[in-house]
């Protein structure tokens, strides 16, 4: 049997699992998980090129995109979706793309992946000040590899998720986030370890690009869009959490703060009005620690203010 990928080839640890019952299939699939976190441990050097890339695009004003197809292109859209209510995001500003939409017929959906045309028109609107990632578990979906060289003609940073550590769409990025998933349960089945690796790498990525953006103060979700009455109680909760006051002091100030948490926070924290607050945080660039050092005379310099520029394809000789 010919194999070109290895999410193709069969797993030896598996080949006897359609004899096994119920308990021992679901034991060796958990054996096969536990492999992924590892595998994206070890991707994380080129994971965080591309965030710190990210950083300087999006502070500039540009919008990141994920381009991939089938079970790919259904985890890019899960995670720009999620951005918006998590950390007020505006929509356009990390935006999925696949081929179809919701509700097409899946045959068609998942025979357009071939279409590599059809990735190059969806990448039309993508710019020179743009961050685009490509996710492909097999390293050669063409509806991707059109997207990216699209986006790369553009002048747009340009970023591969795949298992495979080489092939053709490997040579036109700018970073190759090459997670090592090997074979599959089911031979084939990328949507087992190798989607799961997905999941991880953007988890990962959209996150830490949030708390580089200052979109977080510690580990709590400071610019939550309080959208309804769950979010609404969530943020006087950050606020009590973060500051140590009570719940009508924090009712209060976030009242005063026109329902802007961060501005209620810096508020709390440093015992100014809130208008001061929101002077601080714009000058701040929204950085919740870097205002407060501002406010107290502190010192400015923070780990997340260091000056980021990353090589293009250019540079790196490619």
């Amino acid at each position: 049997m010919r194999v070109e990928s290895v999410t193709e080839a069969r797993n030896p640890r598996t080949v006897d699992i359609d004899t096994l019952p119920t308990l021992d299939i679901l034991g060796l699939l958990n054996d096969e998980d536990a492999l992924v976190a590892p595998a994206v441990r070890a991707a994380l050097p080129q994971l965080a090129e591309a965030v710190d890339a990210a950083v300087v695009r999006f502070g500039n004003g540009g919008t990141i995109h994920y381009f991939g197809a089938g079970t790919s292109g259904r985890i890019g859209v899960l995670d720009a979706a999620e951005l918006p209510p998590t950390f007020s995001v505006e929509p356009h500003r990390v935006v999925a793309h696949r081929p179809g939409g919701v509700g097409d017929d899946v045959d068609a959906l998942e025979a357009s992946e071939d279409d590599e045309e059809l990735g190059r028109r969806h990448a039309e609107a993508v710019t020179s000040e743009d961050l685009v990632i490509g996710l492909t578990a097999s390293g050669r979906t063409p509806y991707v590899r059109g997207a990216l060289e699209a986006a790369a003609a553009k002048g747009a940073y340009t970023v591969l998720v795949s298992s495979r550590p080489d092939g053709p769409i490997a040579d036109l990025v700018d970073v190759h986030v090459f997670v090592d998933t090997g074979p599959e349960a089911i031979a084939g089945s990328t949507r087992l370890k190798a989607g799961t690796a997905q999941k991880l790498v953007l988890n990962g990525f959209s996150t830490a690009l949030m708390i580089r953006l200052g979109k977080t103060y510690s580990n709590l979700m400071v610019d939550v869009r309080a959208s309804n009455s769950k979010l609404r109680g969530r943020v006087l909760r950050i606020l009590e959490e973060a500051t140590g006051a009570d719940e009508q002091t924090c009712a209060r100030v976030l009242r005063e703060s026109d329902g802007e948490l961060k501005t209620a926070l810096v508020s709390l924290l440093v015992g100014t009005d809130p208008a001061a607050s929101r002077d601080a945080l714009k000058t701040a660039d929204g950085h919740v620690r870097r205002a407060i050092a501002a406010l107290s005379d502190g010192d400015l310099q923070d780990p997340t203010a260091q000056a980021d520029r990353n090589p293009t394809r250019e540079e790196k000789g490619r």
